[in-house]
């Protein structure tokens, strides 16, 4: 069986969880954090000891990019990348620009020790995603009809909004706050949350 080494709030793990969702995907996930015996294997699969580690048969696979196009090349339905190159390119872009603009903003406020880079951080985070909101109005998904590796980047950020205290509303993004609520009713989304991630939106 394919196996997953994963933390129990992370948004890279998140993202590979969603992904094997969507696809629905049989795998072991192995929380680091509730195995000791899983630390001292990831350390030996991946010479950077981080999660997530893909471990499918005799490959070993790590690098949130790397293990979620490996998925979506190994198990093509539902596909998450578009078909011809032009437009996987652009989707790719598109993450590459997700990452850029604010998952990297995410990592900053969850790991930062400097309180003003991190309000500075916060504050650059909701102003970005205000100014992006009529992107979720232009197609059903992040710049394509059909859920995407784009999608999968980005929800596990928008999830944590509320724990990182960043307040978003139908007044401020309308558009972007439709897409939130559509895309976390999602079952494949529910079955990626973990306990301690679903406690993040507790009472939000």
């Amino acid at each position: 069986m394919m196996a997953l080494y994963s933390s129990e709030n992370c948004l890279d793990c998140h993202r590979v969880r969603f992904v094997l969702a969507e696809k629905g995907i049989n795998v072991e996930i192995i929380h680091v954090e509730q195995d000791r015996a899983a630390t001292a294997d990831l350390a030996e699969l991946n010479p950077y000891s981080e999660t997530p580690t893909l471990v499918d048969r005799d490959m070993v696979l790590y690098g949130t990019w790397v293990v979620a196009e490996y998925l979506d090349e190994r198990y093509p339905h539902p596909p998450l990348m578009p078909v011809d190159p032009v437009s996987r390119s652009r989707l790719r872009l598109a993450m590459y620009r997700v990452h850029r603009d604010w998952v990297e903003a995410g990592e900053i406020i969850e790991k930062s020790s400097g309180e003003k880079k991190i309000a500075a951080t916060k504050k650059a985070l909701r102003e970005s995603l205000i100014a992006s909101d009529d992107l979720f109005a232009l197609t059903p998904f992040l710049l394509h009809d059909e859920l995407s590796l784009a999608d999968c980047a980005l929800l596990p950020l928008l999830w944590r909004l509320p724990a990182y205290g960043i307040d978003l509303t139908p007044k401020t993004t309308p558009n972007l706050c439709k897409y939130m609520d559509r895309m976390f009713r999602r079952d494949s989304f529910q079955r990626s949350l973990t306990e301690v991630e679903r406690a993040l939106r507790e009472g939000s």
